[in-house]
Parts: structure tokens; C-alpha cells; sequence
């Protein structure tokens, strides 16, 4: 009996739980959802940091920039980006340059060949003129001894001449000039491949030398254009190693026409550079090493004795073909006196006159010829990259004299 009225106990206990619940879900389904404590802001979204990636706020997969097409560019993947490389020029003919400056060297003319002309036309010719075209081939830079030959065989000349046209002074004054230039000087840049001690096939070497300020190492760079444009493959050596960012200057003056350059650690040995650059033209089977040297001081004996140390660390090799002293022409008596120190240390072969333009005296070309018994072979006239001209006695001399 007692067992009955327990079971009948819990049947309404579980009966009652049960009606609650379905009572209970019924009310929530036909009440609103409670209002929140605080209202939700919704933020935007934020700006992505630097090396995140920004969310997609479209329903769509997220595509990388290799996928997107840009309007008028087409992405490259980096990995596909060729490497950037220098863009090779092709350097004017060397051939003819001097006669297609001629109207910067003409610039000169005011104050030697014009000035002559103007003396010269003068009716009478007494000793006071004279002593002006004395002055203005003195003033010009022309020497001394060279001076006085000129002025005599003027003398003569016009003496015999009698009457003067324009015309005859004019071709007076220039067969003179000529004759003292010289036109029959070796004024080539000498560049012929030779032969090692070991039988190796050498390069043409050439040794560029100067003091700090002539333009030495653009000289060198210059010369580089010529020769690549003359068909020559070229290797440079900074050698100018105590110079701070000379070889970098070189090496860009080289990467433009393709030559590479040889160099040594800043304040590294010359000699060993130099050494370095010739064997490394020998192993590439290049035409030509151009070295660009210190701008040795001329009145430091010891830098002047490292040139020489310089020139017979590289005839190791073999012959060095060219030496070119690197002068200013602005300089005048001055840079006659670096020339004599120079020749005295090393076998100068010949004069690479620079800034040859504007207040250039155009006389120097005869004194540093008579200084150092070597011809001048280039001149400088002007700053743009193929403004290094071979020189040539009649394109300068009608420059000087005008039409």
C-alpha cells in the first residue's frame, strides 16, 4: 500500500515539471526579446598596420596583386623583375671631334689669333707693334724661345711680302702657327696589344698621371668613351685609391660604355690595383687598361716615387704603352713646372691638355710641347662626356684665326 501511494507521488511531481516547461516556452515565444542595457555602435573597421593585411569588405575570396588587373599597368610579381642595368651609350666618333668643337675653341681666339690679325693688318709696322705681338704671344702663353722664332720669321715674311691683304696675313699667320704646333708629331694614342713575359696576349696599356684639380680621373673616363667608340673593348683601374670616391666616379664613367673597372679598398696600394687591372684585361682579352693614378702633388718627393714604383709594378706585364700627362691649361708657366716633375719620375709620351676652352690661352699647346719634347695628343673643351677631342694642329690653328 505504501509502495502504491509513492508511485502515485511521483507521477504528479513529474506530470506538474513537465506542464511548467511547455508553460514557460510558450510565454517566451510570445514575448519580445528585452531591450540591451546599452546600445551596440557598431565601429568602423580599422585601418590596417603596416605588414597586415587589409580585410576584403566584399563577400569574395581575397585575390593578391599578381591576380589584380590595374587600369593601363601591368604588375610583375618581384621575384620576376629583371635586375636594373646600366643603359650602355654609344659614344660619339673620336674621328672629327676637334673640328665639331671648334666654336668652343674659337673662344680662345680673341686673345692670340685675332689679336696677331688685328697687329699684322696695321699699316705701318714700327718697332712699338712688334713689341705688341711680342706681348700678346707672351700674354698667350706661348713661351719665350718660341716667342722670339715666331716674331722673326714674321719679320721676314712680311718684309718680303710687301703689301698685306687680309687674306695673305691670314695664311701667313697660319702657315707659322703650324710650323711652330708641328704637324708632323705622332699624335696618336698608342693602344696596341702586345705579349706578356709568359707569352700571354697583353692589352695596351695606359698610364694616366696629373696633379689633383686637372681633371685626371674625368680625363680617364673621357678617354675611356674615346677608345669604345674607336670599336676598343676597355678596362679601367682606379689606382687613385687616397682620393675619396675616385674610383666610384671611374666606375660610373666605365658603366656607361660598358668597361668595367678594377679597384682596391681606400687607401689600399696603387701598384697593386694597377697590377690587378692589367691582369685582369690579360684574362678578359680586352684591347686596352686605362689606370687612373693619385693626383700626386709635384713637390711631394715620396707620392712622386710611388708613381714610378707604379709603372714598374705594371711592366711586370709587359711594355706600358702610353703615359699621358693630365695638364690644366688655365695653369700656364705652372703647369709647365708639374711637367718637368713628372717627365723626371716617368717616361711621359704625351699631353692631354684639359679646359682647352673659353679663358684657355691657346699658346700653351707650343710651350708644353717645347717644355717636354712630346706632342700634345688630346685636348679638353668642355664638361659634357665626349668633349675629349684627339688633337689636331690645323683644326686648332683655324679655330685660333677664325675664317
Amino acid at each position: 500500500m505504501e509502495i502504491v501511494i509513492l508511485a502515485v507521488v511521483i507521477a504528479v511531481v513529474a506530470l506538474g515539471a513537465i506542464s511548467g516547461l511547455v508553460v514557460s516556452s510558450r510565454k517566451n515565444k510570445r514575448l519580445p526579446p528585452a531591450p540591451p542595457s546599452s546600445p551596440s555602435v557598431t565601429a568602423p573597421p580599422a585601418e590596417p598596420h603596416v605588414g597586415e593585411e587589409a580585410e576584403t569588405p566584399r563577400e569574395e575570396p581575397r585575390r593578391t596583386i599578381e591576380e589584380v588587373d590595374l587600369p593601363g599597368a601591368t604588375v610583375t610579381a618581384p621575384e620576376a623583375q629583371a635586375p636594373l642595368v646600366p643603359e650602355i651609350e654609344v659614344p660619339e666618333p673620336s674621328a672629327g671631334r676637334l673640328v665639331r668643337l671648334r666654336a668652343r675653341l674659337s673662344r680662345s681666339q680673341n686673345s692670340l689669333g685675332q689679336g696677331l690679325l688685328t697687329l699684322l693688318s696695321r699699316e705701318h709696322l714700327d718697332e712699338d707693334t712688334w713689341e705688341e705681338i711680342e706681348d700678346t704671344l707672351l700674354t698667350a702663353d706661348v713661351g719665350v724661345a718660341p716667342t722670339q722664332e715666331l716674331v722673326e720669321r714674321l719679320r721676314e715674311r712680311v718684309k718680303v711680302l710687301g703689301t698685306r691683304t687680309p687674306d695673305e696675313l691670314r695664311n701667313l699667320l697660319r702657315t707659322e702657327l703650324l710650323l711652330l704646333i708641328g704637324t708632323d708629331s705622332d699624335r696618336t694614342v698608342h693602344t696596341e696589344s702586345g705579349v706578356t713575359p709568359a707569352g700571354q696576349d697583353k692589352p695596351g696599356v695606359v698610364l694616366v698621371v696629373g696633379v689633383n684639380g686637372t681633371g685626371k680621373t674625368t680625363t680617364t673616363g673621357k678617354l675611356a668613351r674615346v677608345l669604345v667608340a674607336d670599336g676598343k673593348s676597355v678596362v679601367l683601374g682606379a689606382a687613385d685609391t687616397f682620393r675619396a670616391a675616385a674610383a666610384d666616379q671611374l666606375q660610373t664613367w666605365g658603366e656607361r660604355v660598358g668597361a668595367r673597372t678594377v679597384r682596391g679598398p681606400e687607401g689600399g696600394d696603387p701598384a697593386s690595383v694597377a697590377f690587378d687591372a692589367v691582369k685582369e684585361g690579360i684574362a678578359e682579352g680586352a684591347d686596352v687598361v686605362l689606370i687612373d693614378t693619385a693626383g700626386r702633388l709635384h713637390t711631394k718627393t715620396g707620392l712622386m716615387d710611388e708613381l714610378g714604383k707604379v709603372k714598374r709594378v705594371v711592366e711586370k706585364h709587359g711594355v706600358v704603352d702610353e703615359v699621358l700627362l693630365v695638364l690644366d691649361a688655365t695653369t700656364g708657366q705652372n703647369g709647365l713646372v708639374q711637367a718637368r716633375v713628372f717627365a723626371e719620375v716617368v717616361n711621359i709620351t704625351g699631353i692631354v691638355l684639359t679646359k682647352l676652352d673659353g679663358t684657355a690661352k691657346g699658346g700653351i699647346v707650343v710651350a708644353v710641347q717645347r717644355e717636354l719634347k712630346v706632342p700634345v695628343k688630346l685636348v679638353g673643351l668642355g664638361e659634357g662626356a665626349d668633349d675629349l677631342a684627339p688633337f689636331e694642329p690645323e683644326a686648332f690653328v683655324d679655330a685660333l684665326i677664325g675664317d
